[in-house]
């Protein structure tokens, strides 16, 4: 029965992101297929997320590198999302969420204006009333899609966000470009992270899996025996079952942005992802359920009114040599 269930939720996932706004891009190496933004109809429409560069599928030589790494779809769960997408949190809440009140709107940048109801603390993994969606443009290419985003005041905040999903000509990568520029009257401090949600050829987290990293590693959690640190190095000590999760915030690296260098490998499938930031990282936290890998490296910014932030993550698709 459970197995049942369960293929008819992924059915009828399927048979909804068929229906939705969506792009397929390719560089004659890479194919990737992308969900668009849409208030009525878009895969997602929860409040945690960017809306923009939900990556359903990527291929590479055969190999496929994100998916649907969760049992149950409804576009308003907070983490019914694929691909590497991000969320954008100042002090682990929505921007201005602190300085208006119940029934007034604060932000959630690549979401929009969003109601605050009475409630005693902010929740990060719920869903919340969108008050204003924001103006969405997107510039679609053979090999881009271009989003855009334009905020207008909302308790003082207003922003310009645009982030274009890109594959580089004659080569297996994949770059994500952003800029936020203020065009409200107040600073816009926040922290945005990559949830990357990888998933190499379906495979589960386990042996086969190691993640390298360019500093020394150090954690803050428990692995609970089923992962372990080996220099600079993430392994996993066996195979996760559902319902386990292997996580912690990963200490060690600096201050500038050579430290922002993940190369997510798996030995089975033969292939590996390289990521790489042009940012120093504010933190790094590694999630890992039996479905998805998933470091998540933090960029902090601070944009006075009028000011604009630049960022750019690179992604290097290769097979590994048997």
């Amino acid at each position: 029965m459970k197995l049942w269930i369960l293929s008819l939720s992924l059915a009828l996932g399927a048979l909804m992101a068929a229906e939705v706004p969506q792009a397929d891009i390719s560089n004659g190496q890479v194919k990737a297929k992308l969900y668009l933004p849409d208030a009525q109809q878009g895969y997602y429409r929860a409040t945690r997320f960017d809306w923009s560069g939900v990556i359903a599928s990527l291929e590479y030589k055969g190999h496929n590198f994100f998916g649907q790494w969760f049992d149950k779809y409804d576009p308003k769960i907070h983490d019914a999302i694929m691909g590497p997408v991000e969320e954008f949190l100042t002090n682990v809440k929505g921007l201005g969420y602190d300085e208006v009140k119940p029934g007034e709107n604060f932000v959630k940048i690549g979401v929009g204006a969003i109601r605050k109801p009475d409630e005693p603390r902010f929740r990060q993994f719920s869903t919340y009333e969108i008050a204003d969606s924001g103006k969405w443009t997107v510039r679609k290419g053979s090999d881009f899609v271009e989003f855009t985003q334009e905020l207008t005041d909302t308790a003082g905040y207003a922003y310009i966000y645009r982030k274009t999903v890109r594959l580089t000509k004659d080569k297996p990568q994949l770059v994500l470009e952003h800029s936020l520029k203020n065009t409200g009257r107040k600073t816009i401090e926040t922290s945005v992270y990559e949830h990357n949600f990888y998933m190499l050829d379906g495979l589960p987290a386990g042996p086969d899996y190691v993640v390298h990293f360019p500093f020394d590693l150090r954690i803050n959690g428990d692995l609970h025996g089923l992962a372990e640190l080996r220099g600079k190095d993430f392994t996993y000590l066996k195979e996760l079952e559902k319902g386990q999760t292997a996580a912690g915030d990963l200490l060690g690296f600096g201050d500038t942005a050579k430290d922002y260098d993940i190369r997510v490998e798996n030995r089975k499938a033969g292939i590996g992802v390289r990521q790489v930031g042009d940012r120093p990282v504010s933190r790094m936290y590694f999630w890992s359920i039996r479905t998805t890998v998933c470091p998540e490296a933090y960029i902090s910014m601070k944009i006075e009114p009028g000011k604009e932030f630049t960022w750019r993550i690179a992604y290097d698709f290769y097979t590994l040599n048997p």
